[in-house]
């Protein structure tokens, strides 16, 4: 099947969202916002409300356009919280990784490939890592190339500073089942290493959604592991979705009561879900009274 849908003025897509049962009581606000937020991308936060199995797209209930513009903000501010909360997380594992593996296999442990499971996925991760290493400005890295010569990669502190948070837990996962792998897992209120290893791709995956200014507030994502008998107070409601983004907010608040247990993403979050539009929070997987659980208080 062929594409044939043909691009429209702002004026054409608004007299199209009216057409479909969008309110829209003042179209140069509307003409403003579409002029600065595309069309294309509004539709997803207009599309669970409509029919879209119908050609014309119906809205099947009763919304303004500015509940949508509403759901968007709602969805920005959601972003940020959450990625500001990432940092800190990315921060405080990549800390422990550096630490524990060099204090116990030396400053070049990264390229030793008798400590990983997979030669493959090793050689790729190894090819990847470089690559971050190469493309680096980092003033430490070049201080290295330049003064020395012997190894050619940086020790695991330099190397390991300039990975991202994604290609780091790939390498942590390829690691072999060792004290150090169990002592990160301890720290960071796990038993399991093999939760924490689901828990650094699930929100490595969800930084980059961040990132890239990707809509989260009722995206489908990588199923999250719950932990059983987890070291610290988790929730106690774990009959959840693992991969909405509940599921993902709880783990959060857990690895930051760890590392930084002054934080504000607990109140911040509370604060902005009590905004929550449109009555959305069943979306992103919040149970009814989520927040008079202790884990929230």
């Amino acid at each position: 099947m062929q594409y044939k849908k043909a691009p429209i003025t702002i004026t054409e897509q608004i007299e199209q969202l009216q057409a479909r049962g969008l309110e829209i009581a003042n179209p140069e606000k509307a003409a403003h916002y579409l002029s600065n937020i595309s069309y294309y991308r509004l539709r997803a936060y207009t599309y669970p409300f409509q029919d879209n199995d119908k050609e014309n797209q119906p809205f099947n209930r009763k919304i303004s356009f500015d509940d949508i513009i509403h759901l968007y903000v709602f969805d920005r501010q959601l972003r940020l919280l959450v990625f500001n909360a990432i940092e800190k997380i990315e921060i405080a594992f990549r800390t422990k990784v550096i630490y524990h593996f060099s204090l116990d296999k030396g400053a070049f442990w990264y390229v030793n490939p008798s400590l990983f499971n997979n030669p493959v996925q090793f050689a790729n991760d190894i090819a990847k890592l470089q690559e971050e290493i190469n493309r680096s400005k980092e003033t430490f890295i070049k201080h290295y190339h330049k003064t020395y010569t012997d190894p050619k990669v940086p020790p695991c502190w330099m190397a390991l500073e300039v990975s991202s948070i994604g290609l780091l837990s790939k390498i942590f996962s390829n690691l072999k089942e060792n004290k150090c792998k169990d002592a990160i897992a301890k720290h960071f209120g796990l038993k399991d290493v093999g939760v924490l290893e689901n828990w650094l791709r699930c929100i490595s995956l969800l930084r980059n959604l961040c990132a890239h200014h990707c809509r989260i507030w009722n995206r489908r994502m990588t199923k999250l592991a719950i932990p059983k008998k987890p070291i610290y107070d988790f929730i106690e409601n774990k009959h959840i979705i693992e991969y909405k983004l509940y599921a993902y907010l709880c783990t959060l608040q857990y690895l930051l009561n760890i590392i930084s247990p002054e934080h504000s993403f607990k109140k911040n979050l509370i604060a902005l879900m009590g905004n929550c539009p449109l009555a959305q929070e069943k979306e992103m997987g919040f149970p009814k009274n989520w927040n008079q659980e202790q884990f929230w208080k």
